[in-house]
């Protein structure tokens, strides 16, 4: 291939690694790689190279939009990203749950996709903020959902608040089930919002244990609030594309890391 070729090659590929930043908000290198069908090291020096020209941010193993400390994305955008690293986060958390329990499910999609796996389950008290986590888990026979009043915040369809927050400060569980935008080995759990993040504390100090639900994309990211600091995460969920870097210097701190393997990438 020529230069002029390989130059041709590479700026289309940047602009697909740009397309899919901007629809997903951040991702980790290892999934644009897959997307783009290139190697991880291509990719890591095309997102230098877009860093370079201010468009785009570089995180501990993946890449995000400029400004994202400070980002808010909507359920809509999340509904959809990474759904195979959800489900398989999800079916490992649920078994850190038991019958008879006594929980506490903050707002985000991973956390609606461990309501699901909770459906069958017997004798369980589920105390959440989340609208889409209540509505999965209503029909379920064997589960009583416990809400807090609050403020409806309608880009997550979560309740925040004093309100909120007051609510739950009378409240204990055994556990509490967070997820966030970003988890890092420095600053622990995050989030843009200082009123998610103000709810999502309320609902750990609820609990004996606060357990975080990141997928990989979310592993290594900081963004603007801190939610849980790294001290009080017991236990992270994560899938097997998260950076291993990261996870390492968790359980350094003590905190007690479930990888969950995706189906696709069973026998590699």
């Amino acid at each position: 291939m020529t230069d002029d070729g390989r130059t041709t090659f590479a700026a289309a590929r940047r602009e697909r690694i740009m397309e899919l930043v901007r629809a997903n908000g951040s991702m980790a290198l290892r999934d644009i790689a897959t997307q783009v069908r290139a190697s991880e090291v291509t990719v890591r020096r095309d997102v230098r190279a877009l860093e370079a020209e201010g468009l785009i941010d570089r995180r501990r193993g993946g890449a995000a939009l400029p400004g994202q400390l400070g980002h808010d994305q909507s359920y809509a955008q999340m509904t959809g990203h990474n759904a195979p690293q959800k489900r398989a986060i999800a079916a490992a958390a649920a078994r850190l749950v038991e019958d008879d329990d006594a929980i506490a499910l903050g707002p985000g999609t991973t956390a609606e996709a461990l309501a699901r796996e909770l459906v069958g389950r017997r004798n369980l008290t589920v105390v959440t903020t989340s609208l889409p986590a209540a509505d999965v888990l209503a029909g379920a026979p064997g589960v009583e959902v416990v809400m807090p009043g609050g403020t409806l915040r309608s880009s997550i369809r979560a309740l925040v608040g004093a309100a909120t927050e007051q609510a739950l400060a009378g409240l204990r569980v055994r556990r509490a089930f967070v997820t966030g935008n970003g988890v890092t080995a420095d600053r622990g759990l995050s989030t843009p919002n200082p009123a998610v993040a103000a709810t999502d504390r309320a609902l750990v100090a609820a609990a004996q244990e606060a357990i975080v639900l990141a997928d990989s994309s979310k592993v290594g990211t900081d963004t603007m609030v801190q939610t849980v600091p790294p001290e009080q995460i017991a236990h992270l969920v994560t899938d097997n594309r998260a950076d291993p870097e990261v996870l390492m210097t968790l359980e350094d701190a003590g905190t007690l890391v479930h990888v969950a393997v995706l189906d696709t990438d069973r026998g590699e």
